[in-house]
């Protein structure tokens, strides 16, 4: 019996129209699957039905697998594939076994010998690196800050100097819900000639994406309570270096043979 494939299936980040964010090509193949590992059930349920799922959800097959789980439900999870269904492998938001436990699937696909592929779609961390003008050729995602305040502090303050260590974009996320004591912590903490990038409700139709020094966001009103959001720290914008580069003269037209 041949294998299955395990999919990489990316899902929305923000509430918006799925074939906006979501290629033709990935919309086909999740339409297509009938096993899934979730980390929810009931927004997998949701995700599925907004992207149009030709089969009745009820009759899909949804393995949950999250932060609660351990490595021997991983290495079960993956007999559907070893018995021959394709499985797609559902993150709670954005792409999977990025700040997410579905690296845990992923391994044990590799060991099993299933093949692994990963299917284009949203991702916020990217994203945000793209959109912040920051330097995209050396940076560094630290996932969730410390929850505690004088952690929070000492850990921003290591992530401070590796910017001026190597013009290091520095990368991070946090819980919605505790956006407001990190933006705090940060315009306390970090130099006020620091730049910082809020990119928040990514994808989303109240996207909110803005690079400023840390002594230009003080008291600039930033309200982002509750919405997901990255965070970079960076140095001033990056230089790849100087080239000449000549420009036509608009003004003349091309010739045409």
């Amino acid at each position: 019996m041949n294998k299955g494939r395990l999919y990489l299936i990316p899902a929305l980040i923000a509430q918006s129209d799925v074939e906006e964010v979501l290629p033709e090509g990935t919309l086909k193949i999740i339409r297509n699957l009938t096993h899934f590992i979730v980390e929810e059930e009931r927004t997998a349920r949701r995700f599925l039905i907004s992207v149009g799922q030709t089969k009745r959800i009820d009759d899909l097959y949804l393995l949950v697998f999250n932060e609660h789980s351990d490595d021997a439900e991983a290495e079960q999870l993956i007999r559907y594939a070893i018995d021959g269904y394709d499985v797609g492998l559902l993150s709670e938001a954005g792409v999977p076994c990025v700040a997410d436990p579905g690296s845990v699937i992923v391994k044990a696909a590799h060991r099993q010998g299933i093949r692994i592929i990963p299917l284009t779609g949203p991702s916020s961390i990217l994203l945000a690196l793209m959109a912040s003008g920051f330097n995209g050729q050396n940076f560094v995602f630290h996932g969730y800050l410390p929850k505690e305040k004088q952690q929070r502090i000492r850990k921003i303050r290591e992530i401070e100097k590796e910017i001026r260590k190597g013009n290091q974009t520095q990368i991070f996320i946090e819980t919605p819900y505790r956006n407001h004591q990190v933006v705090e912590t940060l315009l306390q903490t970090c130099r006020p000639e620091t730049l910082l990038c809020v990119a928040a409700g990514m994808t989303g139709p109240d996207e909110f994406i803005q690079s400023r020094k840390i002594r230009e966001w003080k008291g600039a009103g930033l309200n982002i309570h509750k919405v997901p959001a990255i965070f970079l720290l960076s140095e001033e914008p990056f230089r790849m270096g100087t080239c000449n580069v000549t420009l036509p003269d608009a003004s003349k037209k091309p010739e045409t043979h």
